[in-house]
């Protein structure tokens, strides 16, 4: 069978206004989030509900389409988006954003994959819950796609990435039949855990319509403080120390070097920067407390009074009040936006070991020194649970164009560090296409073998976003 009959088979199940051919329809969902790669597709489709997703992979089997899902299309490793042959369609689940249940005993709430995540933030609120997942695009990104590529956030210390959020999910075969997963137990012993399977596999297995996740009492009282010190060995000191007075109210632990915050004073000057002089490195404090405001004050005071004392830190601010914590916060969530505003940069979403961490930092920055004199490390990320945004911008007087050109050297350079150091080259972004022959140099050769087997046994036509993992 031809496309026109595909496309016509499309119609006929979900709607003809929801069928895009146009290529003015069709191209804000071909165009990753970086805006560096295009791919084609031979239409977008965007299905209502579980049973026009399955509909869809149905016909998509019978004619041999590949399908690409997309929730926000918010990732960095083109995992969303369609290569550039134009035979797939783009399955895109925006369409699919109900809260279908809030259970304040269970403490659960069920939403479908194209929920935002900010407004599933908002219904848990409502219901006096708190969904601790929480990252800078969560105004755009989706609760689907938060669990297709594991992501991590800024609680992860205290909560888990997405996977230990999730009890339960719904998920659309590559065959297009329905697993109805959407239970919401915490203890389910009874085989293999097919859930796992399909998070952070990037739409390669199957396509998830909707998750069970794991929300909290919200706590009585939230504060923040921003210290100040030489170096990122001493951010480790800092992290002992804080965890050490203050168990599990430390739920943000994120460390930022000084030329962060220099790039985002740079391009957002109206955000306020907190101390009199420059420090060589930054870490952005967050304590959740369920008893009160000022027991979680007397835990802050406490930790930085200690830090202060030993020479961890060398100058602090805390915040008074959630206007001023958000104050703070805005500092690390805009480092991204000022990167993305001075220009090209080669990105690198990396784990480590955390007691590693400062080894790392010191040795590939000298590496890259060596090798690419003058670049700069824009180095930021989840100190407490091991995850860097090791960014490298190009050295002032280069044009970023002719730096980005060297993109595969200095990646060499920093994963062969990362493994090195027994850590991965993806920590919350996934692989996608552009790191799926990267992974190669660093998985082994039986966990390969058994991706593919896992592959190939759950899609064995590979239609579910082909060319993207393995």
């Amino acid at each position: 069978m031809n496309n026109d009959a595909f496309l016509a088979a499309c119609r006929l199940a979900i709607g003809e206004a929801h069928v895009l051919t146009n290529n003015d329809d069709k191209a804000a969902y071909l165009t990753d989030q970086r805006q560096r790669y295009t791919g084609e597709a031979i239409a977008v489709v965007k299905p209502a509900n579980t049973k026009e997703v399955a509909k869809l992979v149905q016909l998509c089997a019978q004619h041999n389409i590949p399908i690409v899902p997309q929730g926000g299309n918010t990732g960095l490793v083109l995992g969303s988006v369609p290569d550039q042959s134009g035979k797939a369609i783009v399955l895109s689940l925006k369409r699919l954003n109900r809260i279908r249940a809030v259970d304040p005993v269970n403490h659960t709430i069920t939403a479908e994959a194209g929920c935002i995540l900010q407004h599933v933030q908002e219904a848990a609120a409502n219901a006096g819950r708190l969904l601790p997942l929480s990252l800078a695009a969560e105004g755009s990104c989706t609760i689907g796609g938060n669990l297709s590529t594991n992501a991590g956030g800024t609680a992860v210390l205290r909560y888990g990435n997405t996977r230990e959020l999730c009890l339960g999910l719904e998920v659309v075969t590559a065959q297009g039949e329905i697993l109805h997963g959407l239970r919401g137990l915490r203890k389910d012993n009874t085989g293999y855990d097919l859930r796992d399977l399909f998070i952070g596999a990037e739409g390669t297995l199957g396509i998830i319509t909707a998750a069970v996740l794991k929300i909290f009492p919200q706590p009585k009282a939230q504060l923040t403080a921003l210290a100040a010190l030489q170096t990122p060995a001493d951010a480790l000191r800092l992290l002992t120390l804080a965890q050490s007075h203050c168990g599990a109210t430390l739920t943000g632990f994120e460390l930022m070097s000084d030329l962060c915050l220099q790039l985002v004073a740079k391009h957002f000057p109206q955000l306020q920067f907190p101390f009199n002089q420059r420090h060589p490195q930054y870490v952005l404090l967050e304590l959740s407390d369920n008893e009160s405001a000022e027991h979680a004050g007397s835990l802050l005071e406490s930790v930085i009074g200690a830090a202060l004392e030993q020479g961890i830190c060398q100058d602090a601010v805390l915040a008074s009040s959630s206007i001023q914590s958000r104050a703070l916060w805005q500092l690390r969530e805009s480092i991204s936006s000022a990167q993305a505003k001075e220009g090209k940069n080669i990105k690198h979403d990396i784990s480590l070991p955390i007691s590693r961490i400062a080894e790392f930092i010191a040795d590939t920055d000298a590496l890259l020194q060596e090798n690419f004199p003058g670049c700069r490390n824009v180095t930021f990320g989840h100190l407490g649970d091991g995850n860097l945004h090791y960014n490298v911008s190009p050295p002032l007087n280069i044009p970023a164009e002719q730096f980005i050109e060297r993109q595969a050297e200095i990646n060499r350079v920093v994963h062969d560090n990362v493994h090195r150091m027994n850590g991965s080259i993806s920590a919350e972004h996934g692989l996608g296409a552009l790191k799926r022959e990267e992974i190669l140099r660093y998985k082994s050769p039986v966990e390969i073998a058994l991706m593919k087997t896992i592959k190939q046994a759950l899609d064995p036509l590979n239609l579910m976003n082909p060319g993207k993992v393995i």
